[in-house]
């Protein structure tokens, strides 16, 4: 077995990376223009109940969403419903003993910058079994069928509980011991460089980062030499520690994280269903969008696109767009030397399972500090509240989404922050986290795509 760490030297340099990006970018002929509903090609309202549906029936649907608690409707909004499972998918190799990761420039045409860097496969069923009538997915073979590569993660994991209807995709890692053809918008890059490009805006994409934070591999190693930098130090010890033996430092071992999680389900008492968007109250629809009638949730709009480097290289579609920037942060805070992450167990409509593992804070577009229920947290997030670790601006998914941003922070606090906190919030390790990526519905989209940032400060 080669190099699996974060080190080694890779195949191009992340200088010559950024000419290829560069060769991608303006070779691909891209354009994405904002039509009325009118223009959509093979999308239409259904005359009944008001959903917007493509005629093959496939894709997805903008269907309506009503939450009842006690029997009392108290939130309802658009949905976007796409049952079938996609596949998100990194082809890995070992090149001269280090592990390289194939990657794709691909657009997407809800991206801000087009194009961003993606998984080697990113597809939804509709799409890899050719609905659109349009090429066949490149790689697809390494993950399905008898010619498949060696599986090193297979795990459903959910998306945006708050703009799907329980949505999941395949994150899968696949180990190539043959000849893999390197096509022209693909490139094998390692472990170390990805995460280096973490800090660049808007590079790698989110269906690359959840697939990226369920990696087994590359972690800190157990004999690792501390450097003198307390907070690399207490990082690497927070991937090399599975619990907590302090009393009082929050739940220690997996069963009392289990326990804990399970028991902010209980604490659910709404339900969420999928309802005709016809019914969905406080909510219109004109020639050019539909949107609330108070301005201050997102849109859905209509776009035509053209993408020469796409399966299909011309089509219309739906967009979901919110209205500003998110926010999502991991407070930090070092236990006994150990950097611990003060999760939150975070309730979202549209999760399979009501609730998932989150962020401390996650706060949507429209949303700022004074939404933060916790006084302590808002405290944090407030200039000179703590020590920012990480802070960039990273797409969320453009298939679907129209410029969906998100700022992602890692917040250090001090030995002032308190460690007892209340019942939603509980802290955890990192290698406890990454523990529970090897199974779908712990820790949510935003969660996933933060691990994958946190691991590049290591």
């Amino acid at each position: 077995m080669g190099d699996w760490s974060a080190g080694g030297r890779g195949l191009m340099s992340t200088e010559e990376f950024h000419g290829w990006w560069a060769g991608r970018l303006a070779a691909g002929g891209f354009s994405v223009e904002r039509i009325p509903f009118s223009g959509l090609d093979a999308w239409a309202f259904d005359e009944r109940t008001g959903n917007l549906g493509h005629e093959s029936g496939r894709f997805f649907t903008v269907e309506g969403l009503r939450v009842l608690e006690g029997g009392t409707d108290v939130w309802s909004q658009p949905v976007i419903n796409q049952p079938e499972i996609g596949i998100l998918g990194i082809v890995v190799k070992e090149f001269d003993g280090v592990l390289h990761c194939l990657m794709q420039a691909k657009m997407e045409p809800g991206n801000v910058n087009t194009l961003q860097l993606s998984p080697t496969v990113q597809a939804t069923r509709s799409n890899y079994t050719q609905v659109h009538r349009g090429h066949t997915t490149r790689y697809l073979e390494y993950f399905t069928g008898p010619e498949r590569g060696q599986v090193l993660v297979d795990v459903l994991q959910s998306e945006q509980g708050a703009w799907f209807w329980r949505k999941r995709n395949r994150n899968m890692v696949v180990l190539a011991t043959g000849d893999v053809p390197l096509h022209e918008d693909f490139c094998w890059l390692t472990l170390a460089q990805l995460r280096e490009l973490t800090s660049v805006d808007n590079l790698l994409n989110m269906d690359a980062r959840t697939v990226l934070s369920c990696m087994p591999f590359g972690l800190p190693d157990e004999d690792e030499a501390p450097t003198g930098d307390a907070f690399r130090d207490a990082l690497v010890r927070s991937y090399q520690y599975r619990h907590q033996p302090e009393r009082g430092r929050g739940p220690g071992t997996a069963g009392g994280i289990l326990s804990w999680f399970t028991e902010a389900k209980t604490r659910c008492d709404w339900n969420a269903r999928l309802v005709p968007m016809a019914d969905v109250a406080g909510w219109g629809r004109d020639d050019w969008e539909i949107s609330d009638r108070a301005g201050e949730q997102f849109r859905v709009i209509a776009v035509e696109v053209a993408a020469g480097t796409r399966e299909v290289t011309r089509w219309t579609q739906p967009l979901l767009q919110p209205r500003g920037e998110g926010r999502a942060v991991f407070v930090a805070r070092a236990i006994d030397g150990v950097l611990h992450l003060l999760v939150r167990a975070r309730p979202e409509y549209g999760l399979l399972d009501q609730v998932e593992m989150a962020p401390t804070v996650h706060l949507h577009p429209g949303r700022g500090i004074e939404d933060v229920r916790e006084p302590f947290l808002r405290d944090a997030l407030r200039p000179g509240g703590g020590t920012t670790r990480y802070d960039h601006v990273l797409s969320e998914e453009g298939g679907r989404f129209h410029h969906a941003l998100t700022r992602y922070q890692i917040v250090e606090v001090d030995e002032g922050f308190p460690v007892d906190v209340p019942p939603q919030l509980c802290w955890m390790t990192a290698r406890q986290l990454t523990d529970l990526l090897r199974h779908g519905h712990y820790l949510n989209i935003e969660a996933r795509s933060l691990l994958t940032c946190l691991h590049s400060l290591c």
